[in-house]
């Protein structure tokens, strides 16, 4: 009996930020051979899909979206006296953790505290680097490194506003977690945060750019009419998102489809 394969491609590994040009061209040419195998390839983003037609040859019509799913969430009130923002992410050169202190450094005269949830297992020396550069901004009262955390809807509740400037999303399920509980957006335009978050919602900026991200850090921390504008985007945006039932169909499709050919 023949055996048909499904990939699933979150986005290429090709794309990690802080590889070397050698890895680079390891991690292409194994990406497309990996592909080539496959009878279809389900992606999370229709960027993604497009990435993988264009740059590995894969036939568009092996191409399946399945975005993932989230669930309806109480929406957080954001109305902490001092504003909450949250980042959620490993803790990885690509999730640009360096440029959120940095430009939080240039705000110390504005009501702010940070958290950052996620592992710091996966490179310990770009997490020495972050800690580094919190003492270097004297922001050391002011941002917090949580790690894991056991319920990360708590954190989501708890904050008035989530920040992540990415170089590069293959979908932004942190995103997708945060706009589930109506909070307002800072992020990137890179990857498939635009088809995610909408202006309604959030202010994205070009990834790498220190200045930009501090000025939409002033815009909601000095304005929460805006905060609050930005968060009611959020919580209609909330109302579009799949569900995993949704994403889940769409696979099951997959599958019984292929397995009658």
């Amino acid at each position: 009996q023949r055996l048909n394969i499904i990939a699933f491609c979150h986005h290429p590994l090709v794309l990690e930020t802080g590889i070397s040009e050698q890895q680079s061209h390891t991690l292409k040419f194994s990406e497309t051979r990996a592909l080539a195998a496959a009878k279809a390839v389900i992606v999370t983003s229709a960027m993604t899909g497009n990435i993988i037609a264009n740059d590995f040859s894969v036939a568009p019509e092996k191409i399946i979206l399945a975005r993932p799913g989230t669930q309806q969430q109480e929406f957080a009130p954001g109305n902490n006296p001092i504003p909450q923002l949250l980042t959620v992410a490993t803790l990885t050169k690509r999730k640009g953790h360096d440029l959120l202190i940095n430009a939080l450094g240039k705000i110390p005269h504005l009501q702010w505290h940070a958290r950052f949830i996620g592992g710091m297992g996966f490179d310990p020396l770009w997490v020495a680097h972050l800690q580094q550069l919190v003492q270097q901004n004297n922001l050391g009262q002011r941002i917090t490194f949580a790690g894991n955390v056991d319920d990360i809807s708590i954190e989501f509740f708890n904050a008035d506003t989530f920040v992540l400037p990415s170089h590069f999303e293959g979908y932004g399920m942190a995103f997708a977690e945060a706009l589930s509980f109506g909070l307002p957006v800072i992020a990137t335009n890179a990857g498939a945060v635009p088809d995610l978050v909408p202006a309604s919602a959030g202010i994205l900026i070009p990834p790498g750019d220190v200045d930009a991200l501090t000025k939409a850090l002033e815009q909601l921390l000095a304005n929460p009419v805006y905060r609050q504008q930005l968060q009611a985007g959020a919580q209609q945006a909330a109302n579009t998102l799949p569900t995993w039932a949704d994403c889940a169909t769409i696979i099951i499709d997959l599958i019984i489809r292929l397995r009658n050919v």
